[in-house]
């Protein structure tokens, strides 16, 4: 297996050329360590068959994947995130997760996520080809974002079962079984989601497959503007009424949906302190609001506080207003990165 170590880095560069790694070895992302000077992480890679397995051993530090960061040219896989040690906060397609020891994530590499962690976190991924997964787990998509708990039904002995595979891997396993050994392991996982989430698996699995379709192009379009349902039916070439349909098997309307994601990213975002040097304004204008006063309303029903309420209380001031007159005026465009958005200011 291969490993790396941040310690081996100069410590003024340390957390660019991590993310670096991490972004050519793992995936393309942006990782951003809690404290820059004494960051140290390690990272083992190898494979199972199919199965690409990477285990990373940090301290606190966030992991964020972008639309930026995502290329259609790119093969789409899926990423079993187990919580092998410490805390982890993972999020994706309007889920939010909070993973403990033992505990399960799925992810999709083909939409925006984030991923936190706290101090000595070690996390296993085991990374799929989305045509692999889906012979095991159907409608995978379903699945993102939500905890795959120790204490639910086989998931105790699943976990237990990666973390012995990886280290007999890492021991020394014969190619010979590999295939083998990643084909029982995708069977007791997808057999612990099955059990665990019995009532997302009982839909058509055409609908299901429409429907994560259709999240998928919302979650990757969630800051333009323009996003609406007519837009979406035309470019999944579906009538109105059928997407309604097709959606519905969520529980909300896609107009509901697309609300809820854009004030759920914005509140996340006020609370960032990556973000505390950009107005609510921006941020709103940021994930497709066009109307302040419609996204304070909005807000505040979602919430039950205001955002300047909400920014408050994580600790952070607000900057006024009148300094992004500019941006109303220019209908602005979010930025890449807190670090980009920065320079744009």
């Amino acid at each position: 297996m291969e490993a790396y170590r941040a310690s081996s880095l100069p410590s003024r560069t340390r957390a660019i050329a991590w993310n670096a790694l991490y972004s050519s070895r793992v995936d393309h992302a942006e990782l951003t360590p809690a404290d820059r000077q004494s960051f140290d992480a390690e990272l083992r890679l190898g494979d199972l068959g199919p199965i690409a397995v990477v285990r990373m051993m940090c301290g606190r530090s966030s992991i964020e994947r972008t639309p930026r960061h995502i290329s259609a040219r790119a093969g789409r896989t899926f990423t079993l995130i187990l919580q092998a040690r410490g805390i982890g906060m993972f999020a994706q397609y309007g889920h939010e997760c909070l993973l403990h020891k033992g505990d399960f994530a799925l992810c999709d590499s083909a939409a925006p996520h984030s991923y936190r962690v706290e101090e000595n976190s070690d996390v296993v991924m085991l990374r799929v080809p989305a045509n692999i997964l889906s012979e095991y787990l159907p409608s995978p998509e379903c699945f993102c974002g939500r905890p795959l708990l120790s204490s639910e039904g086989l998931t105790a002995p699943a976990s237990a079962l990666a973390l012995g595979i990886y280290d007999r891997l890492e021991a020394g396993l014969s190619v010979d079984f590999h295939a083998r050994v990643a084909r029982h392991l995708l069977e007791v996982i997808a057999t612990s989601y099955a059990v665990a989430f019995d009532s997302l698996t009982a839909g058509p699995s055409v609908i299901s497959g429409r429907h994560a379709q259709v999240k998928l192009y919302i979650e990757q379009h969630l800051r333009d503007p323009e996003l609406t349902p007519s837009l979406i039916a035309s470019r999944h070439k579906l009538s109105s009424r059928y997407l309604r349909m097709v959606f519905a098997v969520g529980g909300e309307t896609i107009s509901a949906y697309i609300l809820r994601r854009r004030l759920e990213e914005c509140a996340r975002q006020i609370a960032d302190p990556r973000w505390r040097g950009h107005s609510i304004s921006e941020i709103a204008y940021g994930w497709g609001f066009n109307s302040p006063s419609h996204f304070a309303r909005t807000f505040r029903e979602r919430f039950k506080s205001s955002p300047r309420d909400h920014r408050r209380l994580a600790g952070l001031p607000e900057i006024p207003e009148s300094q992004t007159a500019r941006f109303e005026a220019n209908r602005f465009v979010h930025p890449r990165s807190p670090e980009l958005a920065s320079e744009a200011c």
